[in-house]
């Protein structure tokens, strides 16, 4: 798989970033570690010939061959990437979002990315050159670029204000990996999520990449 070169030789104080905008999938689950029967997987452009990369196939490539000290950002803008890393923590900025437990500050994980987790959803058109790269990178880019020196909770709340604002529908998941997500709540809007290897409190824990 390609992105095993990404960890490759990863030492103490290494920060890694793994990025995809494009499409995610859901596929049925063979060796029966996903409550809900399905894996998420994402889709590269040879996917029809070589078939998606599942979620546990990620997980195994660039998460545990991560050793400490090592620090890995994964930003996926995909459909059905909310767990695409499988990390076992998750934080969203919404206070309460249908089937999940009410939002809590303190989060526990080393990695973080974005996602879009409800393939119905249409991502809103942007400008160029923000078009090719998906509505959730973007707010994630402009997050970080008007307050290069945050906080994970801060950035959340940030990209969620630059969706809402954008008036349409967009998606985002750090120390060893984070991952940002999006899923949908009450009113239909794509809220940024966090996924992370280890618990945290994100109002002061700082974002460094």
């Amino acid at each position: 798989m390609a992105m095993h070169w990404l960890v490759q030789g990863c030492s103490y104080g290494d920060s890694l970033v793994f990025q995809f905008s494009g499409l995610g999938a859901q596929v049925p689950d063979d060796d029966g570690d996903e409550l809900d029967g399905m894996d998420e997987a994402l889709c590269p452009v040879d996917s029809f010939q070589q078939g998606p990369i599942l979620d546990d196939e990620i997980n195994e490539a660039i998460v545990r061959p991560l050793v400490h000290g090592v620090k890995l950002h994964a930003i996926v803008d995909a459909c059905h990437s909310a767990t695409v890393l499988d990390l076992p923590y998750q934080c969203t900025v919404s206070l309460e979002v249908e089937g999940r437990a009410p939002y809590d500050r303190r989060l526990q994980g080393h990695q973080r990315r974005p996602g879009r987790a409800h393939q119905w959803q249409q991502q809103r058109k942007l400008p160029e050159p923000y078009a090719t790269i998906g509505a959730m990178t973007h707010s994630f880019i402009r997050a970080v670029e008007c307050e290069p020196r945050t906080t994970y909770g801060r950035l959340l709340t940030s990209m969620r204000a630059i969706m809402r604002d954008s008036g349409g529908n967009c998606n985002l998941q750090g120390p060893i990996g984070g991952s940002i997500r999006k899923v949908a709540n009450f009113s239909g809007v794509e809220e940024p999520q966090l996924s992370s290897a280890y618990k945290f409190d994100i109002e002061r824990e700082p974002f460094c990449m």
